[in-house]
């Protein structure tokens, strides 16, 4: 039986899958608009679509796999998926390496790599349905949530260094074969997944209802439906403020880029902390009471970017409101990927979590085009600044009323992406 020491071997092969392909996700970040500027010689505007139209339409292509994923065994669809991403970020250093790389097979892989990032989340939320105990969900949360924050913190600036040393491709690459490598760690698992039930229907084609099941479920769980659109807003507003900052402390503040890096990586270790108090933070104070209470508290800080100025104090402000926004993040995270799934059936789960992320990265996406011309037309302190004043508005989103499932209610697992931010 697994305890809250060991969470069984499936799980730690499974664990190990997620850790070696998120360090090589945090390894290679930014790394398409790094190629697009240094091998491309694009500019903004082209930046700015990579980072926009891949996610956006990744999301759109991403709505049928739900319900094609949900009545079949998710585990070989996991493997799939990371197969897949393998295969099209190979693309890339190959055709740099006989001089053929394009613009359009940037924006191409960038929405292939979308799309089974969605796929791939989507079933891990409904195979680990299965795999976790109930009773040690929130821990297997808090430990993903801290190998998230983990890579996050040491992987842009190690990735860095090697495009300094090795070329613009080489953190491609090692995100690619990160992928292999967890496909390989699923492969080793063993296959005790059962199969789903299903209509035979369900093996012919899609309905036209099923491609929006998750919607309905969602919008119609009157706790889901305010998470819903809290969690969207919150992540699409945090992300669309990342560019101006990067102009107004880099441009503007004249900011060395290692300070930059460093302005973030510091303040990750905020995340390692709140993974590990959400358990305890649950245990004294119940579940919706941190819910509602980190999600408060999350919305509270980013305002204070938009008053970042030159010199030590700036940099020391910005790594202070980046740090209370990832500790609190950290802590929301994992209870919300928990309650989201305690309110969603098994038959459900990975429309569900399709629905959800890719409604997210299609609002992200929209609203990081929309902040660049914002920030181009009022400057990237007035960006920051109308951000931060709509995230303090987000709390109003969240419930009110404690929606905790009863103690007989089915298990929930954890959605294997940071919605929370």
């Amino acid at each position: 039986m697994a305890g809250r020491g060991s969470l069984g071997r499936r799980f730690g092969w499974l664990w190990g899958a997620y850790a070696v392909s998120t360090a090589g996700t945090w390894l290679a970040f930014d790394a398409f608009a790094l190629i697009a500027v240094l091998v491309l010689d694009a500019g903004p505007t082209q930046v700015a679509l990579l980072a926009a139209v891949g996610p956006a339409v990744g999301a759109v292509v991403s709505v049928p796999l739900g319900p094609w994923v949900e009545p079949r065994r998710k585990r070989p669809v996991m493997i799939a998926a990371d197969l897949v991403r393998c295969a099209v970020l190979l693309s890339v250093p190959v055709a740099f390496a006989l001089g053929r790389l394009g613009f359009g097979q940037l924006l191409l892989v960038s929405v292939v790599v979308a799309a089974a990032d969605i796929t791939f989340n989507a079933a891990a939320g409904a195979f680990l349905k299965e795999l976790v105990p109930q009773r040690d969900l929130l821990v297997a949360n808090g430990r993903f949530e801290a190998t998230m924050w983990t890579a996050s913190m040491a992987g842009p600036p190690l990735g860095g260094a090697a495009i300094g040393l090795f070329g613009p491709v080489t953190t491609v690459v090692a995100d690619a074969v990160s992928y292999l490598l967890s496909a390989a760690g699923l492969g080793a698992m063993g296959d005790g997944e059962k199969r789903p039930a299903r209509p035979e229907a369900a093996t012919v084609r899609l309905r036209a209802g099923d491609l929006l099941g998750g919607w309905r479920h969602i919008l119609a769980d009157p706790a889901l439906r305010p998470l819903f659109f809290n969690t969207v807003l919150v992540n699409a507003l945090i992300m669309a403020a990342s560019p101006p900052l990067l102009v107004l402390m880099v441009d503007d503040l004249r900011f060395a880029p290692w300070q930059y890096a460093l302005a973030f990586a510091v303040p990750c270790t905020g995340g390692l902390l709140g993974s590990r108090l959400a358990p305890r933070l649950v245990t004294r104070f119940g579940r919706h009471r941190v819910l509602l209470g980190a999600g408060v508290l999350r919305a509270c800080w980013s305002l204070g970017l938009a008053f970042a100025g030159p010199g030590a104090t700036g940099l020391a402000l910005v790594m202070l409101v980046e740090f209370g926004l990832i500790t609190c993040c950290a802590v929301f995270n994992p209870v919300f990927a928990t309650f989201r799934l305690d309110r969603t059936p098994a038959d459900r789960v990975t429309r569900t979590l399709a629905a959800w992320s890719a409604t997210g990265k299609a609002a992200t996406a929209a609203l990081t085009a929309l902040w660049g011309l914002l920030a181009a037309r009022t400057g990237p302190r007035t960006a920051l600044a109308v951000a931060g004043v709509l995230l303090l508005a987000t709390p109003l989103l969240l419930p009110r009323r404690d929606h905790t499932p009863d103690t007989a209610a089915e298990p929930a697992p954890l959605a294997l992406e940071a919605d929370g931010g």
